[in-house]
């Protein structure tokens, strides 16, 4: 008979809950893109898609603080996060940044940053992958419900319009097809992303 009352794995312990009092606090001022919703939503959300997905604590507290060096510091950030929570942590917070400018700096347009993302997401292990799937799933989510309130009129408040991001999405999805195929979260990735994006049955050009 299963064990009704199962223990979790992994157990979240005090490190864990550093890292999401850390998160919010990094991210305390931001909101999410053209709207007053608070960033920490995000983080916070990308992190339980990652533990619902057989994540490590490790990968969970590297999901909360994925975009600190990107958007709060860069370089800097990541050397907080380096001492605070670890190599390892720190390691994959850096994979999964597309840009880290420092202070007051501006970051690389919106196409470059994303293709060498892409051509370098290929190429790493089940733990970016994982929790670059939670950050896009949920980011395509979020897509999803504004454009039910929004119409085409969403894409003018991207740094891509609507055809970029269609073939940068269907690029992600090939890649997390063929390097995560087991995923919990891919299928509704998968539905998401088609839903918004339709491909008409073959796959877009190369971003």
């Amino acid at each position: 008979m299963p064990d009704p009352d199962p223990t979790p794995d992994p157990i979240l312990g005090e490190r864990f809950a550093d890292a999401a009092a850390y998160a919010v606090g990094l991210h305390a001022r931001q909101a999410r893109k053209s709207s007053a919703i608070p960033y920490a939503t995000h983080l916070l959300a990308v992190c339980s898609l990652v533990l619902e997905d057989g994540g490590t604590e490790d990968e969970a507290i590297a999901a909360l603080l994925h975009d600190g060096p990107e958007d709060q510091g860069g370089r800097r950030i990541l050397h907080e996060i380096r001492e605070r929570f670890g190599e390892t942590v720190a390691t994959l917070v850096e994979a999964l940044s597309d840009a880290m400018p420092a202070d007051g700096e501006e970051k690389e347009a919106w196409l470059p940053r994303k293709r060498r993302y892409l051509a370098r997401l290929q190429g790493e292990d089940a733990s970016v992958l994982r929790i670059s799937l939670a950050d896009k799933l949920h980011n395509a989510r979020s897509m999803a419900a504004d454009r039910e309130r929004l119409g085409e009129a969403l894409w003018g408040r991207f740094n891509a319009g609507r055809s970029e991001q269609a073939r940068y999405y269907g690029a992600l999805l090939d890649i997390f097809d063929a390097r995560l195929p087991g995923s919990r979260n891919l299928p509704e990735f998968r539905r998401v992303v088609e839903a918004l994006f339709p491909r008409d049955g073959g796959s877009p050009a190369h971003l």
